[in-house]
């Protein structure tokens, strides 16, 4: 049976990893990484957990598979290289960092020791999502996510929101490299708080927006690829609307299909745990995940050249 521990215990982990954590447990023996011992308490009680340490190097001493780390964005880089360091596969909320030479030497390191490095992109596998991801056919892509009223320093917003934005678009245009697109930034700003940003991402065939509204009045969030055989629409990762000459159709996911599945969380999860267990490729590739951050960190760079 696997082994793999679980690093930061806050909010992400537990609504969006946990849950499905404790309907792994006859593949995967967790442990729970945590000092505070009244929320270790209480996760194990709600979740079944039976393993703990009270420290990372408590952790490595009991030679883990793998390591889940949702710990602040801030603290990633020093724990990501100490883990693999250790021979321990890694998977880490986005971003990996907000420095994108820390990601890149993150992902090299990854690469020497032969591990893998995976960023928890969700969005790519939303059911939905991989529907419409494109097949290399001339297309415009846009994908949005809007925000009701959010105030956000600019470089937080980018790394924490728009990220995931960009790195959908890619995803579903096929765009792996960033020699293969030109690239437009916009960014507005109010006294270092960002109001909406943008990509716009073309090449011979492709089109590819990717845009953020903090100031929307409403929290929505948007992928769509147009082609010359229809118009696929995705509201929220849910609702799925296909538009050709021919009609509409309107797919819904069934009532009972649960949400950390609908947003893609669960399918990335059982991914990472599989690719740990056989060795096989990094569900979230390198190269694709380097580009998302190194788009972001263009734009930031973009915004300070602005000031």
């Amino acid at each position: 049976m696997l082994k793999i521990g679980v690093v930061g215990l806050g909010n992400i982990a537990q609504k969006a990893y946990l849950p499905v954590m404790a309907q792994m447990q006859d593949q995967v023996e967790w442990i729970l990484c945590t000092r505070d011992e009244q929320k270790l308490a209480h996760l194990q009680h709600q979740f079944g957990f039976s393993e703990s340490t009270r420290s990372v190097p408590e952790l490595i001493a009991q030679h883990p598979d793998a390591v889940f780390i949702h710990t602040p964005t801030h603290t990633h880089t020093e724990l990501i290289r100490t883990f693999l360091n250790a021979g321990i596969h890694v998977y880490v909320d986005k971003p990996v960092s907000e420095n994108y030479e820390e990601v890149s030497e993150l992902y090299q390191l990854a690469a020497q020791r032969q591990l893998l490095l995976t960023a928890g992109f969700n969005r790519r596998f939303a059911p939905f999502q991989q529907q419409i991801a494109t097949s290399g056919q001339p297309a415009v892509i846009i994908v949005q996510k809007n925000r009701i009223r959010a105030e956000q320093a600019v470089g937080f917003a980018i790394y924490d929101l728009f990220i995931h934005v960009v790195d959908t678009a890619l995803y579903l245009a096929g765009i792996d490299a960033r020699d293969q697109v030109s690239c437009q930034y916009q960014l507005s700003s109010d006294q270092g708080i960002l109001q909406n940003c943008g990509l716009v991402l073309s090449s011979k065939n492709l089109t590819v927006y990717a845009l953020m509204n903090m100031q929307a009045g409403a929290n929505t969030e948007t992928s769509e690829v147009q082609q010359i055989s229809g118009t696929k629409r995705l509201e929220n990762l849910e609702h799925l609307t296909i538009s050709t000459e021919n009609g509409t159709q309107v797919n819904n996911f069934p009532d009972w299909t649960p949400t950390l599945t609908r947003r893609g969380f669960e399918p990335l999860i059982h991914e990472f745990v599989s690719a740990v267990a056989t060795n096989a490729t990094n569900p979230v590739s390198p190269a694709t995940s380097m580009l998302s951050h190194q788009l972001c960190s263009e734009l930031v760079d973009f915004y300070h050249q602005q000031k």
